[in-house]
């Protein structure tokens, strides 16, 4: 970790909401003047959209029917340690972009002055912005870890977005479907391949956040494969777990959060639950005091 160039990871699977933490942040960082250089998650995958839909084929002609984007055979984990590591010493790394769409195509070959980039590729590699005040990284593996390779340890500040794994799937399946055209049997089809490296490399990283976020929903999501709708926020508890490392400085006051959020609670002692309407209000109140802790120190 690095006090003069701090890194913060917001990591969390496809579907659970990071970009809502990504949101809170971005109106910190303009509301306090904080420069953010950031990377996204997705420019770190190692196979492009139609390398990726090869791999999967060939693994499948194989045997490996649970090939994914969440193991390491299709993500650069040595190039997400390197980057927070070089950034960490020096403030400057390299990063790219993945182009979701035809907008973001547009947008990209003009930045990149290229003509041919398309939905699926990946950019040219570039020198992020001089003097950024932090990096922040949103994406799958913030904090993944796989034989020699850590990432999590140059990380200053790690945040998990965990809903409840039915609501998960239940936002996963709309977002497909709204976003990308997708059938819910495809999405259930994506799901099941992914399950053992789910379970191997993305859920170990919420034992290594130093925070994490996890919608519960009030209502019923017994079977997320036939549900109309996702759960709104109203509909739903957010429990918000600290480890024990911010637990113990001086800028995480647990019975502060309780006088400021209405109808919150503690649940463990470094467990506080706030009601989903909240979660955006909370998320600010919680971090600006640890994002101001992070450029001080490195003031000093």
């Amino acid at each position: 970790m690095s006090r003069k160039h701090p890194v913060i990871a917001v990591t969390g699977s496809s579907g659970a909401g990071t970009s809502t933490v990504k949101r809170a942040f971005e109106n910190i960082f303009r509301r306090e003047k904080i420069a953010a250089a950031i990377v996204e998650g997705d420019s770190l995958h190692s196979l492009d959209r139609m390398a990726f839909r090869a791999a999967v084929a060939e693994a499948a002609k194989a045997g490996n029917y649970s090939f994914s984007h969440f193991g390491p055979e299709a993500n650069h984990f040595d190039k997400i340690e390197e980057t927070f590591k070089q950034y960490g010493e020096s403030g400057m790394c390299r990063r790219r972009y993945y182009v979701h769409s035809e907008d973001e195509a547009v947008l990209h070959n003009k930045h990149f002055d290229l003509t041919d980039l398309k939905p699926g590729q990946f950019t040219p590699w570039e020198d992020i912005e001089a003097d950024s005040d932090l990096l922040f990284y949103e994406g799958l593996h913030g904090l993944a870890a796989h034989g020699d390779i850590d990432a999590g340890k140059h990380v200053d500040l790690g945040i998990g977005v965990v809903p409840v794994v039915n609501l998960e799937w239940i936002q996963k399946i709309h977002r497909d479907k709204e976003e990308r055209g997708y059938s819910a049997e495809a999405t259930v089809d994506t799901i099941l391949r992914r399950m053992p490296d789910y379970v191997k490399y993305v859920t170990p990283q919420f034992s290594r956040t130093h925070i994490n976020f996890q919608r519960v929903a009030t209502v019923d999501t017994s079977n997320p494969f036939v549900s109309r709708d996702i759960p709104t926020l109203d509909e739903s508890f957010v429990v918000i777990r600290f480890n024990k490392y911010l637990l113990q400085s001086d800028y995480i006051d647990l019975r502060y959060y309780l006088n400021m959020i209405h109808d919150s609670f503690m649940s463990r002692p470094n467990t506080l639950v706030v009601p989903g309407g909240k979660m955006s209000f909370a998320m600010e109140l919680i971090l600006t005091p640890i994002l101001h802790e992070l450029i001080e120190s490195k003031k000093k």
